[in-house]
């Protein structure tokens, strides 16, 4: 990389591929003859005395945001239902200007006209900017992306200028390509009004999955020597899909004094150890019911079915929902062979459906979450692998095929629609097979004021009530 213009390829910047085949796509797991991803890498070991030291408190508190009473604190936290764990967390905002964010971040912000910060933001931002470790739990479709990404830019800004072989100061870890596009996206968005225009994203700032950023690592094309601020996006959504043990590689190739930001939308017990790991003396904040809840503007309908009903029940749903000026439609079902064969069935019964999952290269994605995008292609089929990261805002109809492995995939599933603050519908199909998971399913419904299928709550009882997770 130059030295001020940090030319560099696009991979650098937002490096989502799935890497070689030995390294088993974008997935865990991988191995295969060459060993795992990661085995050349040697775990760094850091002298902090010997570190050029770095700045990481940016976080001016403004004088109206000081001036708030206690109560007038919990107040705000009880009506956007944040709750804070942890030492030290500063009071929330209630309104941009109070982030006292730089000029160039600003005017950014002022031109999309949004009326407040949602509340992630509003207590996200000042713990970030104040260079504390933190944990943040919201649903997806909440603004956490600009959470970390406006703390990353005043970072980069205070560092020195990044020298010839110096690696990226921010390094966001996503699970899936979609996810990292789409970070990437919203960083050159508000990275452009920066004083050092793009270069302190293109410079600054590397969106990564983890088994695309270990085959830079261990190639020598990039490093984590200048690295501060760390974050790690939809942190369990990357252990399901068996990333551990590359974001452990990942993590050692990174000074330990750093920054660290971590962001889940649920909070199992293999997230909080990953926190435990990587954190130090961190906040945690949480935005929603602290149980596993669901989106609240999305109506939630169960068919209990058989598996030979779902195909017609769902040529039927669809001719409802086409007859629909708003009909963006997400289809989810179980297996790749599953996502081609309905897509091919489908397409030659006339229907304007296309497919996506893991296997299809990124130029097809890329091609087909344009065409539903923008409403060529209104239907779309996926696996889970568009369950989280897929950020189109107008969809209207998410319906689950097949019912996923457990509530927290069919709480991301139906997140796919009434983002931002829209309303949205998700149908879903539960048969005898789905069984033990009927009793999440129940309460996951009844969190969130639905009506329940009554076929549904008699296997949930003819299950004893057990949860399955």
């Amino acid at each position: 990389w130059s030295e001020h213009s940090l030319t560099c390829k696009p991979d650098f910047i937002c490096s989502y591929g799935g890497g070689p085949p030995r390294f088993g796509g974008n997935r865990g797991g991988g191995g295969g003859k060459f060993g795992n991803p990661g085995d050349r890498l040697r775990k760094k070991q850091w002298n902090l005395d010997e570190l050029p030291k770095f700045e990481k408190n940016f976080y001016q508190q403004h004088s109206d945001v000081a001036r708030k009473a206690p109560q007038e604190v919990e107040q705000y936290r009880r009506s956007k239902t944040i709750t804070v764990k942890g030492r030290e967390c500063p009071n929330p905002i209630t309104k941009f200007h109070e982030a006292n964010f730089p000029s160039y971040v600003m005017d950014v912000i002022n031109k999309q006209n949004w009326t407040e910060p949602t509340p992630i933001q509003a207590q996200g931002w000042p713990l970030a900017l104040s260079g504390k470790d933190m944990v943040g739990i919201a649903q997806t479709g909440s603004g956490k992306t600009l959470s970390y990404l406006l703390p990353a830019i005043v970072h980069i800004n205070h560092q020195p200028f990044l020298e010839r072989g110096d690696g990226p100061i921010c390094l966001v870890l996503a699970p899936t390509r979609e996810l990292a596009q789409q970070v990437q996206q919203v960083a050159a968005e508000y990275g452009r009004a920066s004083r050092l225009k793009s270069t302190c994203i293109y410079g600054g700032i590397c969106i990564a999955t983890p088994g695309r950023l270990i085959d830079f690592l261990e190639s020598g094309k990039t490093n984590l020597r200048r690295c501060t601020y760390l974050v790690l996006d939809e942190a369990d959504r990357m252990l399901d899909m068996g990333f551990e043990p590359q974001i452990r590689k990942i993590v050692d190739q990174i000074r330990p004094d750093r920054q660290t930001l971590m962001w889940s939308a649920t909070w199992p017990k293999e997230v909080r150890q990953l926190a435990e790991d990587f954190l130090k003396d961190y906040v945690q904040i949480n935005i929603g019911a602290l149980q596993l809840s669901a989106n609240h503007n999305i109506l939630q309908i169960v068919d209990v079915c058989s598996d030979g009903e779902k195909e017609n029940k769902l040529i039927r749903l669809l001719e409802e929902i086409m007859s629909e000026k708003e009909n963006k439609t997400i289809i989810f079902v179980e297996t790749k062979r599953r996502c081609d064969d309905l897509t091919r069935r489908m397409r030659r019964d006339g229907w304007p459906a296309m497919g996506i999952h893991g296997d299809k290269s990124q130029q097809e994605r890329d091609w087909v979450l344009n065409e539903f995008k923008f409403g060529k292609a209104p239907i779309l089929i996926a696996t889970d692998v568009a369950s989280r990261g897929l950020d189109v805002e107008d969809v209207k109809f998410v319906i689950n095929f097949d019912y996923p492995n457990n509530s927290e995939d069919y709480i991301h599933r139906i997140g796919r629609t009434a983002r931002s603050q829209k309303t949205g519908t998700a149908y879903t199909f539960f048969t005898p097979n789905n069984m033990r998971q009927a009793s999440d399913l129940v309460s996951v419904l009844r969190e969130a004021n639905q009506a329940i299928n009554p076929k549904l709550l008699q296997m949930a009882e003819d299950r004893g009530g057990k949860s399955s997770w």
